[in-house]
């Protein structure tokens, strides 16, 4: 009798991890098979999920000091979530607490999610990567740079932020918009920082001109677009983009690193580089879908996920909307970090072994960029380790 019961606990226990696609998709509501873009992943056996679980878990907590972390962690391997977890305030004078529901802002990692829309614009013929800017922007001023130099950050475009106080002394009383910063361009006033195509330089400024890009081809304001081309699609119920009129008292706030409150500033209305908030099982969802067809073809992923600047030495790289670690021995790592105010955020979605990482934190902490080095759990080949604290910034 007490085999079969032991039997019985095993075979209910090896089901809650192998899941079919249908029953997966509704207990997590990380697909919905009838999208699209729905994957059906291998399953992933009982003992391997638990193994996984507990390691992740033990790790997690010698990194994050729960009591003091504001944020949201999740590791999924094959589209199945095996840790995730919700601390402290996502407005803390209104005692509203983070939760798997709740919007965080996602900094650059923005950058992923517009990146995706204007890509699959290139894949609709709509868009061509190599088209020039001119041919979507009206009298944009510096006319050899192209759609691909603006995803790639090989513009030689200037940071927004930089030029608007060294050049043109802008009112900080007034929140500059994307469509000021495409004026400010065109008027000849703001030089390039290189000649288009011939090095990388991560700015700002690419991303807030990909956005206007969306628009002018979609005939739709950004913030809709995304909701319909993207967020809609793929069932992201609780991602939108930031609307300073409408969210800015209601949004899950940022916090310095003593829990002081941050203000929104002159910058953020500007939106494209930043300014969507996002759930780590919203950002999960997006993942699983990049491994459709449907969503990038084969063809458009080749130019994504390969490395576009070679003209100094070293295993960081920069695809298009994501970064890249191409190291020699093991799989090259695809992820994209974000920083914003007190808001960090770290996506990692390794293709190679199907394991997604994401991070995100409204209360200023370095822990966010550490995340990468989970990957270690799934494939031993890669140059990183759990217990080394070199972990770089948020930009790397």
């Amino acid at each position: 009798m007490r085999i079969r019961l032991t039997l019985l606990t095993l075979t209910l226990f090896t089901l809650s991890c192998k899941d079919n696609a249908s029953e997966f998709s509704k207990k997590n509501g990380t697909q919905h098979d009838q999208s699209d873009f729905f994957v059906a992943f291998n399953e992933l056996d009982s003992a391997y999920c638990e193994k996984q679980k507990n390691e992740i878990s033990y790790h997690y907590n010698k990194l994050i000091n729960k009591s003091d972390f504001y944020g949201q962690f999740l590791v999924a391997k094959n589209g199945k979530i095996l840790f995730e977890d919700y601390q402290g305030f996502a407005y803390k004078e209104k005692d509203d607490k983070n939760g798997k529901n709740k919007p965080i802002h996602i900094a650059s990692v923005s950058k992923v999610l517009t990146a995706s829309v204007i890509l699959r614009m290139v894949d609709q013929e709509k868009i061509g990567l190599d088209d020039k800017v001119t041919k979507y922007l009206d009298g944009f001023y510096h006319k050899d740079i192209t759609v691909r130099m603006l995803l790639n950050h090989r513009s030689g475009l200037r940071h927004y932020g930089y030029f608007i106080e060294r050049d043109v002394k802008w009112d900080r009383s007034k929140r500059i918009t994307n469509q000021d910063i495409l004026k400010l361009i065109n008027s000849g006033k703001i030089h390039l920082e290189s000649k288009p195509g011939t090095r990388f330089a991560y700015c700002n400024t690419n991303y807030s001109l990909l956005a206007l890009i969306i628009e002018k081809v979609s005939g739709m304001r950004y913030h809709e677009a995304m909701k319909e081309l993207l967020f809609k699609p793929l069932g992201m119920k609780n991602t939108f983009v930031f609307d300073y009129e409408k969210h800015h008292d209601t949004v899950s706030q940022t916090y310095k690193s003593n829990r002081l409150r941050l203000a929104f500033d002159h910058l953020d209305l500007v939106y494209g580089d930043k300014n969507i908030y996002s759930t780590a099982r919203d950002l999960l969802k997006f993942d699983l879908a990049t491994y459709s067809d449907n969503f990038f073809s084969e063809k458009l992923k080749k130019e994504i996920f390969k490395g576009y600047s070679y003209e100094s030495k070293g295993e960081k790289n920069y695809g298009l909307g994501i970064r890249l670690r191409e190291w020699k021995e093991a799989p090259t790592l695809t992820y994209h970090n974000g920083w914003w105010h007190g808001n960090t955020s770290s996506y990692i979605t390794q293709k190679t072994d199907t394991v997604t990482i994401i991070a995100l934190s409204n209360k200023m902490t370095y822990n966010t960029y550490k995340t990468k080095k989970f990957i270690a759990l799934f494939n031993h080949k890669y140059p990183v380790k759990l217990d080394n604290s070199d972990v770089g910034g948020a930009n790397e």
